[in-house]
């Protein structure tokens, strides 16, 4: 941890950002020391990226000032933030698919020699920065096609090759497995002793108090407490973040009945990523799916629904085989899937929600082939209202927090009235309060009988909302656990044979 009698690295003083006549920061002191880490939490909304898109050169404050190494900081530009040593890893992936890792990781600075880019050089300190990940992988490999996972460890990699003095990692582990969040919380303490300075931005709270000194509260663009240790109750950091008591994160899950919906035979990828998966899901469920990164687990639920291919297998509905060749297949027979990145895979951001809602429902909204405004807006109001989406139908999807985006892309495909919902990684990179609306969405769906089943690398959040819960391991399926025996040893036990 940092001697706390040296000079801050950064400060912010009386820091205000507004959008129009909306202020959403309000005056925001805050300082960083070399060699240390402080949390910054805070529900979606509550100014945690706004913060650091200042510091970080992103957008401009209404008013304040910043220091950095005792001088006056106001950067305009990202590149002027990362050249005085100030480096943001963003949440959301920016990386080029059609690039190679290398070229991903020194895009806008690649080494040149005699004025012409220096691959090899490039790609050997690449190499090196995956290496320290863990991440065992061809610099010279396009990134396109990568799990989201290894494009996570990346943009991490990407960071440490600036050198930065000061890193703000936005929801760093969100896309990791154990393994990864170790590798990378071993770089945070080599940074640390080097005097790097760190903003650590996470929804997993469980692991700032692994990682953390200290602990700063943001809400409604305020801070409203600071922790000067990370030993503090998680309870205790909800209820400063919400504002109010949190008596009960999951709510009650429903007993599933006993007719079979879904049922899953030796489904085997053709890609190898999954083999011989056995599995069925009552009227009523709630399976959930755990395991390690890596385990097939995604890739399981998107062969289920006619996106990757499998070599052998069936996916029966009534007991009807029906194994779906295609997306749209899956739809026409009432299983959908709400995909693990809502902003590249499940809406089209810069359009609006009465659009997104209207894409997903085309028969609904749409008589003899015309789309009127009217009947859109109406269609989406209806969804908005039901499933408690903070937005309006003439709003653009990527102007909405990411809680209620998530809750946008599944309030569109319930619309549908499906039979099956399939949701991997529902509550990803979303704060306290959304995560409690999303359970609650589950369980109501399993309360009016539809089966459901929830990918998520967050094991309390497969244990808490879960009837059953398969474990896979290395592609393979290594048991099925009823609500009453899995935990987290006995899950844990499986996922790592």
């Amino acid at each position: 941890m940092s001697d706390d009698t040296a000079a801050p690295i950064l400060s912010l003083r009386n820091i205000r950002k507004s959008f129009g006549p909306i202020e959403v920061l309000h005056g925001i002191d805050l300082d960083i020391h070399p060699g240390e880490v402080v949390a910054l939490l805070g529900e979606n909304g509550a100014g945690k990226s706004t913060v650091s898109n200042i510091i970080s050169g992103t957008i401009l404050p209404s008013s304040g000032e910043m220091t950095w190494q005792g001088a006056s900081f106001a950067p305009s530009t990202p590149r002027e933030a990362i050249d005085a040593g100030v480096a943001m890893i963003h949440q959301e992936l920016l990386l080029l698919p059609h690039l190679s890792i290398a070229e991903n990781v020194f895009v806008g600075r690649y080494p040149t020699k005699a004025g012409m880019i220096d691959r090899k050089t490039m790609e050997e300190r690449a190499h090196d920065g995956l290496q320290r990940l863990g991440l065992d992988i061809s610099s010279r490999r396009l990134v396109e096609g990568l799990s989201t996972a290894n494009q996570q460890l990346i943009e991490i990699a990407k960071a440490l090759t600036l050198n930065a003095r000061l890193l703000i990692l936005d929801e760093p582990t969100a896309a990791l497995g154990g393994d990864e969040t170790q590798k990378l919380f071993e770089q945070i303490e080599r940074l640390k002793a080097d005097g790097v300075g760190i903003v650590y931005i996470s929804h997993r709270l469980e692991e700032i108090k692994q990682i953390a000194d200290r602990i700063v509260v943001m809400r409604d663009g305020e801070k409203v407490q600071e922790f000067d240790s990370a030993d503090v109750p998680v309870r205790t950091i909800v209820e400063a973040m919400v504002g109010r008591s949190l008596e009960r994160m999951f709510p009650a899950i429903p007993a599933p009945q006993e007719e079979t919906v879904l049922e899953v035979r030796n489904l085997t990828s053709a890609q190898g990523s999954f083999r011989d998966v056995n599995f069925s899901v009552a009227k009523g469920e709630i399976l959930g799916i755990a395991g390690l990164v890596g385990a097939g687990r995604t890739e399981l639920v998107r062969a289920m629904v006619g996106i990757d291919p499998v070599s052998s297998g069936q996916i029966l509905l009534d007991g009807t085989d029906i194994s779906p060749r295609s997306p749209k297949d899956a739809i026409r027979h009432g299983i959908i899937l709400v995909p693990e990145d809502r902003k590249q895979q499940g809406l089209v951001l810069p359009h609006s929600l009465g659009e997104n809602f209207a894409y997903s429902n085309m028969n609904q909204v749409a008589r003899n082939g015309w789309i009127t405004k009217k009947r859109a807006r109406g269609f989406a109001d209806a969804g908005i209202v039901k499933f408690g989406v903070k937005g309006e139908s003439q709003q653009r999807a990527d102007e909405l927090s990411g809680g209620n985006q998530q809750k946008l892309v599944i309030a569109k495909w319930l619309a549908r009235n499906p039979r099956v919902v399939v949701l991997d990684e529902p509550t990803r990179g979303i704060d306290v309060g959304a995560r409690s609306s999303i359970y609650e969405i589950i369980v109501g769906l399993a309360e009016e009988g539809v089966s459901v089943i929830v990918v998520s690398s967050d094991l309390e959040e497969v244990l808490g909302v879960s009837n059953r819960v398969m474990v896979m391991a290395q592609g393979k399926q290594a048991g099925i656990l009823d609500r009453n025996d899995a935990n987290d040893v006995s899950v844990m036990e499986l996922a790592t044979i």
